[in-house]
């Protein structure tokens, strides 16, 4: 399989495509999780400098398949608000050169994600047009260093009483925009894409077939049990974060 990359092994690539296919089922079905387990198993096996940047377009094609499938459920709106601070923060991480400290990052985005799903809330609140250009100028930034926000951006959605497809697809919408900026971002600060694209597209076709099963699982799922699994998925996500910042102290 000579258009894999050599940086990997045949068998490892083989083990990428069919990680993806299962990561894009999980997060079609919960609305979130299957980035960051792609994540984590991807830094056990690929390059580091080559890791943000491949996941980065792997989830773009991800998100994209799950928004095509789910367009009309789509928040247009809070898509829109959250794609302007997307922009804004795409640009102000192309000038970001300094790695931020990773530790931080992880038990600052830990704790606040804990807040979000658990803090009392009144039924229906939501973000604000504002909120939702802060979160997208916040948390475009973040992920261009720790890789996946979906847990943070997932913590978000949830505070809304949305019905679940609303949900898994204006995530989904909203992952599409900010993983498309980051792989922009990484292209015109001079990583190359050409060794990593056969892969890539790959990666992106399991995932396609992933999610397909994913949104039939979905629809089989009440909301009352959907609304339990994202919050714990979610939950769970982001003590992982808290233990690994706290593990790295």
């Amino acid at each position: 399989m000579g258009v894999l990359p050599e940086a990997l092994s045949n068998s490892q690539s083989l083990f990428l495509i069919s990680l993806s296919a299962g990561t894009s089922m999980i997060t079609a079905t919960l609305g979130i999780g299957g980035g960051a387990l792609l994540l984590a198993v991807m830094a056990q096996i690929m390059p580091l400098a080559a890791l943000i940047p491949v996941h980065g377009l792997v989830q773009f094609g991800s998100n994209v398949n799950r928004a095509l499938l789910t367009w009309s459920h789509v928040d247009r709106a809070l898509v829109v608000q959250f794609m302007l601070g997307a922009l804004v923060g795409a640009f102000i991480a192309s000038f970001i050169v300094v790695q931020l400290p990773l530790t931080a990052i992880q038990i600052a985005i830990g704790c606040f994600i804990l807040w979000i799903v658990w803090a009392p809330q009144s039924k229906g609140s939501g973000l604000s047009p504002i909120g939702a250009v802060i979160a997208g100028v916040l948390t475009t930034i973040l992920t261009m260093f720790v890789g996946a926000t979906g847990p943070l951006v997932g913590g978000l959605v949830y505070r809304s009483d949305s019905p679940k497809l609303t949900k898994v697809a204006t995530m989904a919408a909203v992952l599409s925009g900010q993983h498309l900026l980051k792989g922009v971002v990484f292209a015109l600060v001079g990583f190359s894409f050409y060794e990593w694209l056969p892969l890539i597209l790959m990666m992106i076709a399991s995932g396609a077939l992933g999610t397909w099963i994913g949104l039939n699982v979905l629809k089989k799922i009440s909301s009352e049990r959907f609304n339990t699994l994202f919050r714990l998925v979610i939950t769970l996500l982001a003590l992982r974060l808290l233990w690994q910042g706290f593990l790295a102290l």
